[in-house]
């Protein structure tokens, strides 16, 4: 199966990113960069425009970002969307081309935004769900239902019998010797 190609439960939306940059005082590092909203489509400005500017803040419109739900990921999205803040995750990368940083991606996955923070190359953040993107995830959620069945592991009895019969590792191997007294 090609990389283009998805299972049919695939649903895909694309989504207009804004980031925000805030001039820091610091040495090292001259900006920080933050998502600040997601937009429920993708507008017809190119990426990279200069939306808003404030003392020591400039926000751009990034780009697009593709989010894509999944049958088998059914689950986390109805655990996202069932939270007190449901969340859309932006993924960022540092780049050495201006303006120094590039959109990687976006999710309403939350594992999937664990895996691309544990990367420790993305700079992963998140902003509030818009009602048009959370309206179309739970649809999504109610027509995939979560499908994984938690089972209760139990423990096995132990054999009070087992113990007695174990040998031990002097007598079962015939290369060890028996501990001499001293």
């Amino acid at each position: 199966m090609g990389s283009d190609v998805r299972p049919p439960e695939t649903e895909a939306r694309l989504v207009g990113v804004i980031l925000e940059r805030r001039k820091l005082d610091n040495p090292w590092v001259d900006y920080s960069w933050r998502p600040v909203q997601v937009l429920p489509g993708v507008p017809d400005s190119p990426p990279w425009t200069k939306l808003a500017e404030g003392e020591g803040w400039t926000q751009f419109y990034a780009g697009a970002a593709e989010l894509v739900l999944y049958r088998h990921e059914s689950e986390t999205y109805a655990y996202n969307i069932e939270s007190a803040q449901p969340a859309v995750w932006v993924f960022l990368r540092n780049s050495g081309e201006t303006p120094g940083i590039e959109l990687h991606g976006a999710s309403v996955d939350p594992g999937e935004a664990h895996a691309h923070n544990d990367t420790g190359d993305d700079i992963v953040d998140f902003v509030p769900m818009p009602e048009a993107i959370l309206a179309w995830v739970t649809d999504y959620v109610r027509r995939h239902p979560p499908t994984k069945q938690h089972y209760k592991r139990k423990r096995d009895r132990a054999d009070p019998e087992a113990l007695a019969r174990r040998t031990r590792l002097y007598e079962s191997d015939p290369l060890r010797q028996m501990p001499e007294d001293e």
